[in-house]
């Protein structure tokens, strides 16, 4: 609009206001004091009932003023501006804070927010597996055997912030890794020696055109089995989606993370940690060579809980190294005593997915032992005598069953124990110095959304 058609002189004639007007065609102009601030309002019909009342054309039109006028500002919600707009009258002025005239909306001129800069967050959540492992591995589902296994999301996250920059700029800040990277471009970032390694990888595979600014950090230590590196790459993956027209689907995400890290970054590994993260929930999932299939288990929210309650997560305070552990696990299913192990896990994971169905929980718990038992004979990095010492101890003192998380080598024991014998078990882990980690199950998986940094500037 043009502001001049609504500011007046307060000394000006009620002839000129009306001018003004007739010029703005909204009934009303605003009176401002020689150093340009707004004093008060005037309107068409104060100035009929002041001539009606004896005034003339040539009275000033501060003889007719409203000071005690409805105005707004800039910072307003449009909800409030609405409802100022909503008393009975045509136009509201926008002032700055020298209550100088700065806007005027109207019910038919309401400027929509100006678009302005957005950054992207996500969330994707770790998984426990509970059978099947090892035959989510593409040589051996290559060779026409079936693959499946049976895992859930639990409530540990990695979290990731992406904020676009106005140049080609590349920062990454890690809090796990407490370091950062900057580069001057996409291309000089992708050849920075050091543990980014797997960033580097998606961002690779996704080839930004833009410069940004990306932070990272999660909820679990590195190297514990819980398919950390799959989850960060989710959470990564997860914000650069929001900036996408065509934004990848679930199967798609899951996709790009796994060529990221199994064929650039070249770490040897299964397919469901990515689609455990991506997809969340509990799960059962088949891998074949034409096609990789999740089902999602309906599992009674009863059943849920009493299993949530019946499982202890584990820290063992050691890491390990999966590649190895995998690469190891692929020259042992070269041996025909392996692979057929190997089969009878998968046999055991249908098993343990209509036992979870139908509530059988001791049962299931059991059978976490069998997959375990069969699981450690898969490669001699699976476990060692610590490990094994840890595993018969949590038996000894209640758990009926039991399994290390991952590839194996360390990270986190999950046991399954009776209600009446939790406290045993949880003493006992404690006083051998092992940490127990409260979760819960996580019907979500990944998480992303864009927040306007408006929203984010403090007041």
């Amino acid at each position: 609009m043009e502001l001049g058609h609504y500011l007046i002189a307060a000394a000006a004639s009620l002839r000129d206001a009306l001018t003004k007007i007739n010029a703005n065609r909204n009934g009303t102009v605003f009176l401002q004091d020689p150093q340009g601030s707004v004093i008060g309002a005037s309107t068409d019909g104060d100035i009929r009932r002041y001539l009606i009342a004896g005034g003339t054309l040539d009275d000033p039109v501060s003889c007719c003023v409203n000071p005690d006028f409805l105005w707004g500002t800039h910072a307003e919600p449009r909800e409030q501006l609405l409802k100022k707009l909503d008393q009975r009258i045509r136009v509201l002025p926008i002032l700055n804070k020298a209550m100088q005239l700065v806007d005027v909306i109207s019910r038919d001129h309401i400027p929509l927010t100006l678009e302005g800069p957005v950054y992207a967050r996500s969330m994707a959540p770790v998984r426990v597996s509970f059978g099947g492992g090892g035959s989510d591995l593409t040589h051996y589902f290559a060779d026409g055997n079936d693959g499946a296994v049976i895992n859930a999301t639990i409530s540990l996250y990695s979290h990731a912030t992406l904020r676009l920059r106005e140049d080609t700029k590349v920062i990454i800040h890690s809090l796990d890794l407490d370091k950062t990277i900057q580069a001057g471009s996409l291309a000089d970032a992708l050849v920075i020696p050091g543990p980014f390694g797997l960033i580097q990888a998606l961002l690779k595979t996704v080839d930004p055109t833009f410069g940004f600014e990306l932070f990272l950090h999660s909820d679990f230590p590195m190297k514990s089995g819980l398919g950390g590196s799959a989850v960060i790459s989710a959470a990564v993956l997860g914000c650069f989606n929001q900036f996408r027209r065509d934004r990848w689907d679930l199967h798609e995400l899951s996709e790009i993370a796994y060529q990221a890290e199994r064929l650039y970054l070249g770490v040897a590994g299964g397919w469901q940690d990515q689609y455990a993260t991506v997809f969340g929930g509990f799960n059962f999932m088949e891998f074949r060579m034409n096609q990789n299939i999740v089902h999602p288990l309906r599992v009674q929210a009863d059943t849920l809980l009493e299993l949530e309650e019946s499982l202890i997560l584990c820290d063992t305070g050691s890491t390990h190294n999966s590649n190895e552990i995998h690469i190891s696990q692929q020259k042992q299913m070269e041996k025909s005593h392996i692979l057929k192990m190997v089969e009878e896990s998968v046999r055991l994971s249908y098993e343990m997915r209509n036992a979870i169905l139908r509530g059988k929980l001791l049962g299931f718990g059991q059978m976490l032992d069998q997959a375990w038992q069969l699981k450690r004979q898969f490669s001699e990095k699976i476990s060692d005598p610590r490990l094994d010492k840890i595993y018969t101890q949590a038996q000894r003192n209640g758990a009926v069953g039991g399994k290390l998380l991952g590839a194996g080598g360390g990270g986190f024991f999950l046991f399954y124990v009776p209600a009446f014998k939790r406290h045993d078990l949880m003493k006992h882990l404690v006083s051998v110095g092992l940490t127990p980690r409260p979760f819960r199950f996580e019907s979500r998986g990944l998480q992303a959304w864009s927040v306007r940094e408006s929203n984010e500037t403090p007041r």
